[in-house]
């Protein structure tokens, strides 16, 4: 066999060792897992989605649903030690994953469990077992002796091993629930959103002709096509301090991971509402906005017919 021949040969087996190595489940896949998640030596519960679990174990949480979670494999939504014995599977795989302690909420450091002053924390904070944050470090006040403090600022897990019990349930392979997904995960909230493809105006560069040495570079205005992600703001979202902290990174995350050019968000008001505000300050004395005030003239020791009565009068004049 020639030189070319064996080349051509083992590019030929490097692709196919390629193709094999993709079959499966891989990084950027959406999954539906479910799991729950154990410390090793005691076996309390970590985390689950299984409603029967959270029910033997008495998780009483009424603002989650435990269902399977939807996830993206590769960003770091769970130990990477679960993802790795995930990617390559398929659909039905499950599996028992023990995460070290080291690689999964830290080693426990004897150096974060300090001795601090006891008007750093709030009054009704001050017992054993509270938790409380210092210094903007969040910790766990073990002792409190006269005016001092043993916080410890470890996690509440550190030092644990983790059991991983997993099961891939499914794949989202709709964009529209992929991206109702990504935010249920950063923000743990539904909201209302959809796709649509914008035409916009930009400006564009354009090149100076090779011949022309003196030419600069000018700009042209030219419509291009823009794949957006619409979401419509609601007041939970507006007041969300995740989201007001964070919404630039949620929204280049998500943009990346789905590939689309762009997330707009949507602010509705639609004056609902307001007629309580300004309406009843200013449509009369009848209303209920001329109750409260009289009300308030009441409570003041003035009295509110009288006043009614003279601007009734300047109102005649």
């Amino acid at each position: 066999m020639s030189d070319e021949s064996e080349a051509d040969a083992a590019d030929q087996a490097d692709d196919a060792d390629a193709e094999e190595t993709q079959e499966g489940l891989q990084e950027g896949d959406f999954i539906e897992l479910d799991y729950t998640a154990r410390t090793v030596d005691e076996g309390m519960i970590v985390d689950t989605t299984d409603p029967e679990v959270a029910e033997e174990e008495g998780i009483d949480d009424d603002e989650r649903t435990f269902e399977p979670r939807t996830l993206v494999l590769g960003e770091g939504f769970i130990f990477e030690q679960v993802e790795d014995d995930i990617i390559g599977g398929d659909v039905g795989q499950s599996g028992d994953v023990q995460i070290p302690a080291a690689e999964a909420f830290g080693e426990f450091d004897e150096d974060d469990v300090r001795t601090v002053s006891a008007n750093k924390i709030p009054e009704d904070d001050r017992y054993p077992g509270a938790q409380v944050q210092i210094d903007q470090e969040q910790g766990r006040v073990e002792t409190i002796i006269g005016g001092r403090a043993r916080v410890d600022f470890n996690h509440p897990l550190a030092g644990e091993d983790i059991e991983y019990d997993y099961e891939v349930v499914g794949t989202v392979d709709d964009r529209l629930e992929q991206a109702q997904s990504l935010f249920e995960m950063y923000l743990d909230m539904e909201l209302e959103m959809w796709f649509q493809t914008d035409t916009v105006e930009e400006e564009e560069v354009v090149q100076p002709d090779e011949d022309d040495e003196d030419a600069e570079p000018e700009t042209e205005t030219v419509e291009v096509e823009k794949e957006t992600l619409y979401i419509e703001a609601n007041p939970q979202l507006t007041m969300n301090q995740q989201w007001m902290f964070q919404k630039q990174q949620i929204c280049q995350q998500v943009t990346d991971l789905l590939g689309i050019d762009r997330v707009i968000i949507q602010e509705i008001i639609d004056g609902s509402g307001m007629g309580m505000g300004m309406g009843g300050m200013m449509g009369g004395m009848g209303g209920a906005g001329g109750e409260d005030i009289e009300e308030a003239l009441e409570d003041a020791d003035v009295d509110a017919d009288e006043i009614v009565e003279e601007i009734e009068e300047a109102a005649d004049e």
